[in-house]
């Protein structure tokens, strides 16, 4: 993936380093592997506040030094960040970014205390894309997704479909739907078209990453195969097997597999929001 020359809009909350707070109860790995089949790609915002608030208590946060990274890890998300930025402000009128929050182990944010093991996330309180970039070694090595720079582009993009249904009201729309939902399967399968539906978004910017960034941010070959490696390694299936139990599709909460490569494949070849219905089904 080609991304040095794109525009670094330097819209970062470093917080790296900062003392966030130690993983609660054993190592990370074990916690990413517990945690998984809800927070890995972004949380449901339904329920983001209840269980971060599960991790620790809601207090306030202590801003990290705001700009652009110096160091190549630091400057992909913000180069990525904003070349999502770019394309959503080409599709959504009255588009505002977030902030992306990189920190180390644990931070405060508006929904609770973030940990690495909840994976990337959006809160939608505070409107935040938060990053533990120690995740990305956690997701290749013990899930088996891609180690490509495009893959990483995936993940950070689908945070930003979250915040993009912030936005549009999509999800508190699901929110109230699940409230009045007759039970927990049915509550599940509006969380699983609001992430699936991220995932279609983020094939949206990576269709358009190209024009708008005069060619600075744009995919190369094997990119976007990269990319559904790892959409297929984070289904709620997959996890599932991964973890030594039988398929429960009425705990689906992000989509199977196929589901999660399906609608990332839908979004890149439209380029388009409008081709990413996933509650169309329900």
């Amino acid at each position: 993936m080609r991304w040095q020359g794109g525009r670094r809009g330097g819209n970062i909350d470093d917080r790296r380093g900062m003392g966030g707070g130690a993983i609660a109860g054993g190592g990370i790995g074990t916690l990413v592997l517990a945690a998984i089949g809800y927070f890995v790609f972004g949380i449901d915002p339904s329920t983001t506040t209840q269980v971060a608030s599960q991790f620790g208590g809601v207090g306030a946060a202590q801003e990290g030094e705001r700009g652009s990274p110096e160091d190549q890890a630091g400057a992909f998300v913000d180069v990525i960040g904003s070349n999502v930025d770019d394309v959503w402000k080409t599709k959504l009128e009255g588009y505002q970014p977030p902030v992306v929050t990189l920190y180390t182990q644990g931070t405060q944010t508006g929904c609770g205390f973030g940990q690495s093991a909840m994976g990337p996330f959006y809160c939608p309180t505070d409107r935040r894309v938060y990053l533990d970039l120690g995740f990305w070694n956690d997701m290749e090595r013990q899930l088996g997704a891609s180690s490509a720079d495009f893959a990483r582009a995936y993940v950070i993009a689908h945070e930003y479909g979250h915040h993009v249904q912030t936005l549009t009201g999509a999800s508190q729309q699901v929110r109230q739907a699940q409230q009045r939902a007759s039970g927990q399967a049915e509550a599940n399968r509006y969380s699983v078209a609001l992430e699936l539906q991220a995932d279609c978004y983020a094939g949206v910017w990576a269709a358009n990453a190209a024009s708008v960034s005069n060619g600075q941010v744009a995919l190369e070959a094997g990119d976007i195969e990269a990319g559904m490696q790892t959409a297929s390694a984070i289904g709620d299936d997959t996890l599932q097997r991964r973890q030594g139990g039988r398929v429960q599709p009425d705990g689906f909460t992000h989509g199977t597999s196929a589901q999660r490569v399906e609608w990332l494949r839908r979004g890149y070849q439209s380029g388009d929001p409008a081709a990413c219905d996933t509650f169309r089904a329900l």
